[in-house]
């Protein structure tokens, strides 16, 4: 059995089974959600275990408190698959009337949702889950802290590790935990594996509806294009339909991607809204992104090789690893990531924003000063369109790269800082 890794969501479980009497855990398969819940729980039941799994869900439907006896905090592993657990879980923290009573992991959002009958507010807190960091993984020295950086320190410093080579493997490899330590071969072929799971059946598995594998490649195909652009889903459709005998409707392609966001393949990113002195019209579309980097290259078919041949895929990519990097850094101080754009041309990969309304500017470039100077010039024109009799100044401002040597503070006090120096 592998040593278990710490992951930044090993701190935050123990917090929420603190503050509620059920924790949801919610992320993609093989993400590691039941084996961090599995080093708190002290007993277990998988839902989904071959020999027990019918006799699980009768069980759930007839007696589902049956289920819910054993020591506390109770693991209850892929929940989903039998959706009444949800309300029997919800009347037990009530009867009991402690916290910390379960934890429930899923891989998916249930398919019927008519079967649960209370929402869980008030006895239902919820922890989400990536596939790891560079920190969590060992691959960043963790030497610049994303928390740190909302105090304006007047220095930071670290050293990257990573060179191209490096940092296009540990782009296709992606952070699957069970990928963390193997050879390269065998990492590399996880996010494959992965790929052809979802395309085979679990993107069945959101909504019980059978679909066409064939289409579903093509969709991911052209998601993967797409990482971080604003792309309606009638551009997508058009992709897929130009090697597609059959005509394809927008309903259907839109089911395709809600079906990937129900098993968390797809993670999109919401739009910044920010108080401006001009009038300028914001862009809300979401931001397209995979959950892990290594999603899109399997869908790609392309190796670390054909990353480093191609430049700007390489970019487009490295952005999609580090806004993973950036959601699981930020979850763990209270925040979200967001994106900015308007119809000026003006953008800003992604904004940090936490719930006490502070905030943050990060652009996400590859390296070199060419790209460094773009970024500085977005992130200058963004805070200076910003109003701030309305709202709070940027805490920080930051340029997050994969090929530079050093972490370090411009003379603008703009932050330069290598991902594989950054942490929560």
């Amino acid at each position: 059995m592998k040593e278990y890794k710490k992951r930044i969501a090993d701190i935050l479980l123990t917090e929420k089974l603190e503050e509620k009497g059920a924790v949801v855990i919610e992320g993609p398969k093989w993400c590691g959600k039941t084996t961090t819940a599995m080093q708190v729980a002290k007993s277990v039941l998988r839902m989904d275990e071959p020999q027990k799994r019918d006799a699980n869900i009768r069980l759930s439907e007839l007696a589902p408190t049956e289920l819910l006896k054993g020591d506390t905090p109770r693991l209850l592993d892929e929940w989903q698959i039998a959706p009444k657990v949800w309300d029997a879980v919800r009347y037990e923290v009530d009867i009991r009337d402690d916290e910390g009573q379960f934890i429930l992991t899923g891989s998916a959002v249930p398919v019927d949702s008519n079967e649960i009958v209370h929402s869980g507010t008030g006895r239902f807190t919820w922890l989400s889950m990536r596939p790891m960091s560079l920190f969590e993984s060992g691959e960043s020295s963790g030497e610049v802290s994303l928390e740190d950086l909302f105090l304006s320190p007047e220095r930071i410093s670290g050293k990257s590790n990573l060179d191209i080579n490096t940092l296009a493997y540990v782009i296709c490899r992606g952070g699957w935990p069970r990928a963390i330590g193997m050879k390269e071969k065998a990492a590399l072929a996880q996010a494959v594996d992965y790929y052809d799971g979802v395309v085979k059946s679990d993107i069945n598995r959101a909504d019980g509806i059978s679909k066409n594998p064939e289409r579903v490649k093509k969709l991911m195909r052209s998601y993967a294009r797409n990482q971080g652009g604003q792309v309606a889903a009638t551009l997508i459709r058009d992709d897929i339909s130009a090697n597609d005998t059959d005509t394809l409707s927008d309903d259907t392609v839109v089911s395709y991607i809600n079906a990937l966001k129900k098993i968390f393949v797809i993670e999109d990113m919401p739009a910044w809204n920010p108080n401006l002195r001009s009038r300028t019209a914001i862009r809300t579309s979401d931001t397209r992104y995979y959950t892990d980097p290594s999603i899109a290259t399997a869908a790609l078919g392309i190796s670390p090789k054909d990353l480093v041949n191609d430049p700007e895929t390489l970019g487009l990519l490295f952005e999609t690893m580090c806004v993973r990097d950036l959601r699981v850094y930020s979850e763990a101080i209270g925040g979200q990531v967001l994106h900015y754009r308007d119809k000026s041309g003006l953008e800003c990969d992604t904004v940090i924003h936490l719930r006490n309304g502070k905030y943050g500017l990060v652009e996400i470039k590859l390296g070199g000063n060419k790209l460094i100077s773009e970024g500085v010039k977005n992130l200058t024109n963004l805070r200076d369109k910003i109003d701030t009799s309305k709202m709070n100044p940027p805490s920080f401002m930051a340029i997050v790269v994969g090929i530079g040597e050093y972490a370090y503070r411009r003379e603008d006090g703009i932050y330069i800082i290598p991902i594989s120096c950054l942490k929560n």
